[in-house]
């Protein structure tokens, strides 16, 4: 009988072995944390960050543009006097990373540069605060309006977006204003006539006896009734042109805001009436790249599509030749405006349905050759639907992009300053759209 060969490794010990090990006992050995070991780590900040991180993208982006225009606004130069502040690309960074991550608070963002990775990478050791964040982001319209056409017009410039076919849709975002901080008339005059007594009076109380109080909490109180008083005459002015659009026997019901007098009640998606402001997106079909933008308190759409196809001619110099809108824009004057003959702009918009069920909506109700009847016959056929409803994919997908980034409530005031707010957020949408497009366009 053949002698069989044990190619085990190790010897295993047998069952009855097992049983009769002695039980060990005392405490258990674990690896516990330990917190306060003192180490010394070398790493550099860049290695923390890996290489396709999202900050590192739009940090390439920003180092791209120039910015000489707020470098020119810095009074601190070499060997003079004065804290030198911090970079402005440092700035324009944190606010695109952080709208793209959906942090729209100053405060939250100061926190999140010395707490993040990401953030404190950005800074690169520049120490920052929430006021200079806070202020930075609402001061530079013009610059964020105009960096908005530069980016565009270089993407339509290496063909990667096209303006033949444009949607627009409008969006309404709450304001930073409660309802019950809107007033009528009397009640603004007589607050007025309180606030502008009160500031006269702390006026003259520093002009009789300067030393009076401390002077951080008389400046602090001189201060709040000055705003207290340009807020009351801002709503007061606002209520004028509220006015102006009611009825002469509706004009008395009209109100404003105390808080923000450019916001306006209005109906939201959820069926509730709040205070907000409406945000007009323009978005290429194409690329949903965001070519225009707009901020109003009107409560509707109609009249907003002929200003958009204004703006957008004026931003790269030529028309879009369709514009996809839903049935809230169409409005007659805006389609004879801006279609041929007297402008080059096709509008695609839906037709509503007639009143007469036994007439169809897309004939006219008389002969008619204009622009706008013959959208509605052109809005007949098939390939006209098809391309109308290019519109709900596009801009619908674009407003639910800027919701998930924290576009719910404004926390500014005033229409600039909300304007600016949007500009992040469209800035920040068209970077990502414009890294997303080159990455396909490269060759494999």
């Amino acid at each position: 009988m053949a002698e069989v060969r044990d190619n085990r490794l190790f010897e295993v010990p047998q069952p009855e072995l097992l049983a009769s090990e002695p039980r060990r006992v005392g405490s258990k050995r674990l690896r516990r944390a330990v917190r306060d070991q003192v180490e010394l780590q070398m790493c550099a900040l860049d290695d923390l960050l890996e290489r396709d991180h999202q900050a590192r993208v739009v940090w390439d982006w920003v180092q791209s543009l120039d910015l000489s225009e707020l470098e020119a606004r810095i009074p601190a130069v070499e060997h003079g006097p004065g804290q030198a502040p911090a970079d402005p690309r440092i700035l324009m960074a944190l606010w695109l990373y952080a709208t793209l991550r959906g942090v729209g608070s100053a405060r939250e963002l100061d926190r999140l540069c010395r707490d993040h990775v990401a953030y404190r990478w950005l800074c690169g050791g520049v120490s920052m605060n929430y006021h200079t964040l806070a202020d930075f982001r609402t001061q530079h319209v013009e610059l964020l309006d105009r960096l908005l056409t530069q980016s565009v017009a270089a993407l339509l410039s290496e063909g990667l977006v096209s303006l033949d076919r444009v949607a627009q849709d409008g969006m309404k975002v709450r304001a930073s204003a409660g309802a019950a901080s809107f007033r009528r008339r009397p009640t603004l005059e007589q607050a007025l006539a309180e606030a502008t007594a009160q500031l006269e009076a702390l006026q003259t109380e520093l002009e009789e006896d300067p030393t009076a109080g401390k002077r951080r909490q008389r400046a602090a109180r001189e201060r709040a009734a000055r705003d207290c008083t340009a807020r009351l005459q801002a709503a007061l002015d606002q209520l004028d042109r509220t006015e102006s659009l009611r009825k002469p026997s509706e004009r008395d019901k009209a109100r404003t805001s105390t808080t923000d007098p450019d916001a306006r009640v209005m109906k939201l998606a959820d069926g509730g009436y709040r205070p907000a402001l409406n945000v007009q997106l323009a978005t290429a079909t194409d690329s949903q790249t965001i070519t225009g933008v707009e901020v109003t308190n009107s409560g509707g759409d109609q009249g907003q599509m002929a200003p958009m196809v204004e703006q957008l001619h004026e931003r790269y110099h030529r028309p879009p030749k369709a514009m996809l809108v839903d049935g809230g824009f169409a409005k007659k004057d805006d389609i004879d405006q801006g279609s041929p003959p007297q402008g080059g702009t096709t509008v695609y918009a839906p037709v509503m349905k007639s009143k007469d069920p036994d007439r169809d909506a897309h004939t006219p109700h008389r002969d008619n050759d204009s622009p706008a009847v013959a959208g509605r016959q052109r809005m007949a056929t098939d390939e006209a639907r098809q391309i109308c409803q290019q519109r709900a994919s596009t801009a619908e997908c674009v407003n639910a992009q800027a919701r998930n980034r924290g576009l719910q409530r404004f926390v500014v005031r005033g229409l600039q300053k909300v304007k600016a707010v949007v500009l992040w957020y469209v800035l920040a949408h068209n970077l990502m759209r414009a890294a997303a497009l080159k990455r396909a366009a490269a060759p494999a």
